[in-house]
């Protein structure tokens, strides 16, 4: 039965939700403040991987012995803003107890895979449904490392892919070599992924998904989702700064800013911005055919039309805080170091940018109906994972809202577990 639904986010995990309910036939209306795959989302900066393999989460058992390093150096890939740590403590507490044993560990990468195994394939069918096939690339993806031995420093994680399907080609000195010129000879293994992809362009892409939807009668409202009108436990209204919009269901899938959204919907939830950033380096003169990931970098470089996108960080401060373009300086100094031929630092152009990327302590996504009414759908904190579970997520939204089975066992994803 078509039904009026409000999607409320233009990143890709909203895009994408608007999509598969028009194609169910829903009446669908998006509302987004500002424009569809525009610099201000996290959707536009990512490093546009789209990888079966991202499902190791960043905690990790021993993590916590670390936190003290955070705190005190600022050229870490992961820094914590002292002046955040009063507000973040409650997160940070979750955060630690998440990845506190190998069974939880091993928990989440269960769950993470079971929305990340066919990522690169649901991307091909949706670029090819929205008649822009080009945006998604199968080239497959490259983890670098100096050794083997940094390898299998690693193995944990590897066990953990392994364990839920992921295959890989393993390269030794020569291949890498082979496959990447450009590459430091101080790596001298690498892992190849041959099923994962990249978007060559997140914020295009998304632009493009929006578009298709509103080819198809979606309506794209610019305004800022305030809250919900509900009677009775039914769901009457969105409201908006530019006012009430009438419906039959809603979506909450507005990135870092789901929080205040989910509470007006009944529901407490822990989502901090692990803010991220990114330097692309306009027609370098040096770099990767592939992306690759440098194990000791922790970093996305990923080639795209723009030019070498170098994509990574995680810093913990206030949504509101100002970027620290520091950041990007210690991703372009070490994408120096790994491809010598880029020559130096003074000859390259850069364009900056920083976005929030809504994280759960857990890592995993929250997707699954509100409590205040069973009209209300949260499709929100995707993390690091946001666009390669862009499609799964509006597909499992879409089958909720229709009452069919959405074929994966969304109970991990539930809001409840934050009660």
């Amino acid at each position: 039965m078509s039904q009026h639904v409000v999607v409320i986010g233009a990143g890709i995990v909203g895009a994408a939700t608007a999509w598969e309910l028009v194609a169910d036939g829903h009446q669908v209306t998006i509302i987004e403040p500002e424009l569809p795959g525009g610099r201000q989302a996290a959707s536009y900066g990512n490093g546009a991987w789209i990888s079966p393999a991202s499902i190791i989460p960043m905690s990790m058992p021993g993590l916590w012995r670390k936190v003290p390093g955070y705190l005190l150096d600022h050229n870490g890939p992961l820094v914590l803003r002292w002046t955040a740590l009063p507000a973040l403590a409650p997160w940070l507490l979750k955060f630690l107890a998440a990845g506190w044993t190998v069974p939880k560990v091993e928990e989440t990468a269960r769950v993470l895979a079971s929305i990340l195994h066919d990522s690169p394939e649901r991307h091909v069918v949706l670029a090819k449904e929205i008649g822009k096939p080009d945006y998604i690339s199968r080239t497959g993806l490259l983890y670098a490392y100096p050794d083997r031995k940094a390898f299998a420093d690693d193995a944990f994680a590897w066990r953990l892919r392994r364990e839920n399907g992921v295959r890989w080609v393993e390269l030794d000195t020569e291949e890498l070599r082979r496959r990447e010129p450009d590459l430091s000879s101080t790596y001298r293994f690498g892992a190849f992924v041959a099923e994962g992809a990249h978007c060559t362009d997140p914020g295009a892409y998304v632009a493009a998904i929006v578009h298709a939807a509103r080819e198809r009668d979606a309506v794209l409202r610019q305004a800022r989702a305030t809250g919900f009108a509900v009677v009775k436990g039914r769901l009457a209204a969105v409201t908006t700064d530019q006012g009430r919009i009438d419906c039959d269901r809603a979506v909450i899938c507005a990135g870092i800013h789901s929080k205040g959204l989910a509470h007006a919907a009944g529901d407490r939830v822990l989502l901090a911005s692990e803010r991220g950033y990114h330097g692309v380096i306009a027609s370098p003169a040096a770099g990767p055919r592939l992306p690759i990931m440098p194990s000791d970098g922790r970093m996305a470089n990923t080639p795209t039309p723009a030019g070498l996108r170098l994509s990574g960080q995680v810093e913990l401060a206030h949504v509101d805080a100002e970027p620290d373009w520091a950041r990007v300086e210690i991703l372009v100094r070490h994408a120096l170091a790994t491809y010598p031929a880029l020559g130096p630092r003074a000859g390259l152009t850069i364009d900056r940018w920083m976005g929030h990327r809504p994280s759960t302590p857990d890592g995993r996504p929250v997707i699954g109906v509100a409590s205040a009414s069973p009209d209300i759908f949260h499709a929100f904190g995707h993390g690091h994972v946001g666009l390669a579970s862009g499609p799964v997520t509006g597909r499992i939204v879409a089958d909720l809202i229709a009452g069919r089975d959405a074929g994966i066992n969304v109970r991990p994803f539930a809001i409840s577990r934050f009660a």
